[in-house]
């Protein structure tokens, strides 16, 4: 029978109103068992009584503050001894009778700034204590004066389960005994100054609610059971610059939806059944995947993160996303995902002065913001950042098998100065406009992925003139495995822009993306950003009639797909989508019923076996030796010829005409003889063009361009054509 202890070693009052309010940043100091007093806050419980493991009461608790703050001795208790409470007859488990979770090493590699696997020690983490079922939270907050996990287990009171803090690193961290997968919760924090701070959802959360709600949602780690294996034995092979690659590049939100109005979105097992099986189809490599960590704002598709380890739940959980990536793993398709480690949103719930100090971004807007987005900028040159972001790109590839990480808006990390005015930014230390911080991170970054994960690749959006940002770490280089060719994505869209007539003079905007090919192991983009923001579609910015349109967009597809660089396609674009691209409907699939826009679906998808089937058009992508210009200087017709080379002597000619203008008897020079077939033509009528055809032509020992034999063709109007050596 339990007895009520008195006790004369009674928690002064100060001690007590700092707990009850909320206020104690050491609860471990006060809570729990010490030297024979057991103490604990129940808000507005009654009665607490103690109890053995077997359930029976070893005493009763005295309340010594009316909010709920008990106390009493109990002496057949010893720390370490397991103990229970009995709150006003409900029975439950002392989180703070429980010793740190944090090993020394996960605290000494914490505080370094070297966890790369931090998110199996922050987070919420499903855990078993002395047989204990309940849930790890840990957060790094170093600067909150006290940090509470709050959630529907505890009524969201900060007051209940303030945590312990780890002051070697920063990090605070709680046993919630009973806590249960599915459960919501956020953290509640003091900052500097004892000020509440917005409730802040976890940064390292595996789950999150569906926006716009905002809370954090017990997961931990996915654990698939993958069936991938002959995929990640192959992919190596598969990703390397001598490679086919053809991307598909895909907003999962807005690729098609079911149901009435503007429909819903597909779960990642219906993506996992209807995308993959389409892009399999459709002879794509790889399907990129506009941002997938979660993100609060829809119109920002994924671009503003604020939870870079949860996979967003607008298409179901971590474990179904596993499923989607196997499925396309065992389709043969590759998974490369948009990654933004460049900024964060300003969010209240989000990274923005989280502990109340500017912990994950700089303070000084010069360095911090972004005015184009409105964004916060991660401060790259403290340690636990830079950890927080290298093991997020590790975790990707670890836990969800992902194949490449295209780095989003890398330019903005690389210059201090950008998109700023003078005065807006502050120099280097060499007084230069580079920002060192961002490129020693993105070096190490690139290490850590290819050290790692031999198979995978990342790929950089560089906007600039940068060098060697596909070239590796060791000889001066970022690291990146490719690098988007955003120079050839403006002058060639300039170009087919152009009204035929005037291209004569514009032959520059054709060829000038040849003279820097071979520095960088480049993608040739047509991505989103180039059918938003009132650009409208590909096919609209094509000049002429609906006819001339079809036509220009095929023969620009021909060019694209032939020329040196792996491909990438904004989803829509395959079947020449009318309109400009949003993120709140569906794409046009009804097109389909049309002939010109089923015709070019069937061109993309030819060119995707073609060019997959002939190493001439992929093996030499980042090598001079892998094309030769015939004629690049035909301006006054508009027309260019070229060569594609492979290893070994494996040899493609293509001829583009870029006027509506027919070309009869025109000759080409090739360099050995023989009968070389006209393997794919834009004209052809099953792609909706007008039927001008060459079939399989033989090489005449005629001299032309230079060379000893050449080729007399009928080039087709606003088309281009590829010939193959029979």
């Amino acid at each position: 029978m339990a007895t009520r202890m008195a006790t004369s070693a009674r928690v002064d009052p100060d001690t007590v109103r700092a707990v009850v309010e909320g206020r104690h940043g050491d609860p471990f100091a006060v809570l729990g068992l010490h030297q024979g007093q057991l103490r604990t806050f129940q808000p507005d419980a009654r009665e607490v009584h103690v109890l053995d493991p077997g359930g029976r009461r070893l005493a009763t608790l005295e309340r010594t503050e009316a909010t709920g703050f008990f106390e009493g001795a109990v002496a057949k208790l010893k720390p370490g001894d397991a103990y229970r409470l009995e709150v006003d007859g409900r029975v439950v488990d002392d989180p703070y009778r429980f010793a740190p979770l944090l090993g020394e090493v996960d605290v000494y590699l914490l505080a370094e700034g070297r966890h790369r696997r931090l998110y199996e020690k922050l987070g919420a983490h499903p855990y078993e204590v002395d047989g204990v079922a309940g849930v790890s939270f840990a957060v790094w907050a170093p600067n909150a004066t006290r940090c509470s996990v709050v959630g529907d287990f505890n009524n969201w009171d900060g007051r209940r389960f303030p945590m312990r803090k780890r002051v070697e690193c920063g990090v605070w961290e709680l046993f919630v005994p009973g806590a249960e997968v599915g459960a919501l919760y956020k953290y509640e924090l003091l900052g500097p100054a004892g000020e509440l701070l917005p409730l802040k959802a976890d940064p390292v959360a595996f789950r999150a609610q569906h926006p716009p709600e905002t809370a954090s949602v017990v997961a931990g780690l996915v654990d698939h059971h993958w069936s991938d294996g002959a995929w990640m034995a192959e992919r190596e092979h598969r990703q390397r610059p001598d490679a086919p690659m053809s991307v598909y590049e895909v907003h999962l939100g807005s690729w098609q939806r079911i149901g009435p109005g503007a429909g819903r979105y597909l779960s990642y097992e219906e993506l996992a059944d209807k995308l993959v099986s389409y892009v399999a189809d459709m002879g794509f490599t790889h399907i990129e995947l506009l941002p997938v960590s979660e993100y609060p704002f829809d119109g920002s598709w994924g671009y503003q993160p604020t939870g870079l380890y949860a996979p967003t739940i607008r298409h179901g959980t971590a474990e179904e996303f596993c499923r989607f990536v196997d499925a396309c793993h065992q389709a043969g398709v590759g998974v490369i995902i948009d990654w933004v480690p460049a900024h964060f949103p300003s969010d209240a719930h989000g990274l923005a002065y989280f502990d109340g100090t500017a912990l994950y971004e700089h303070q000084d807007p010069r360095k911090g913001f972004h005015h184009d987005w409105n964004t916060l900028i991660y401060n790259y040159g403290r340690s636990e950042v830079d950890n927080f972001l290298l093991a997020n790109a590790l975790y990707w590839l670890d836990r969800f098998h992902i194949d490449g990480l295209r780095v989003d808006a890398v330019a903005s990390m690389l210059y201090l100065n950008y998109s700023r005015e003078e005065g807006e930014w502050i120099p280097n230390q060499y007084g230069g406009n580079e920002n060192l911080e961002a490129i020693a991170f993105l070096r190490h970054m690139n290490e850590l992925v290819y050290g790692e994960h031999p198979g995978a690749t990342t790929v950089a959006e560089e906007s600039t003139a940068w060098p060697a940002v596909s070239r590796p770490t060791y000889l001066g280089g970022l690291g990146f495995g490719f690098k988007w060719n955003m120079g050839w994505m403006h002058d060639t869209l300039h170009y087919f822009g152009l009204e035929p007539v005037h291209r004569k003079f514009h032959q520059n905007d054709l060829t000038f993306g040849l003279l820097y090919a071979f520095s960088e192991n480049f993608v040739l983009p047509l991505s989103h950003d180039e059918v938003v923001h009132g650009k409208g579609s590909l096919l609209a910015r094509m000049p002429g009639d609906t006819w001339q349109k079809f036509a220009n967009l095929r023969a620009y597809y021909g060019f694209m797909w032939t020329h040196p660089g792996k491909k990438l396609l904004f989803m829509g674009g395959e079947f020449a989508q009318g309109r400009e691209w949003t993120h709140e409907y569906s794409l046009d699939w009804h097109l389909l019923e049309i002939d010109e826009h089923r015709g070019v679906q069937r061109l993309v998808k030819d060119l995707n076996h073609l060019y997959r089937a002939t190493p001439a058009l992929y093996a030499r992508d980042s090598e001079v030796d892998g094309f030769e210009w015939i004629d690049a200087s035909d301006s006054e017709q508009s027309v260019v010829t070229y060569l594609r080379r492979a290893p070994g002597g494996g040899l493609a000619v293509v001829a583009c005409n870029l006027t509506p203008v027919p070309r009869q008897g025109y000759r080409v020079g090739v360099p050995a003889p023989g009968s070389f077939a006209e393997r794919l033509n834009t004209d052809d009528t099953a792609y909706g063009g007008s039927g001008v055809a060459n079939g399989t032509v033989e090489a005449e020992e005629v001299t032309w361009h230079g060379r000893p034999y050449s080729l007399s063709l009928t080039l087709p109007p606003l088309a281009t054509v590829v010939f193959i050596p029979q």
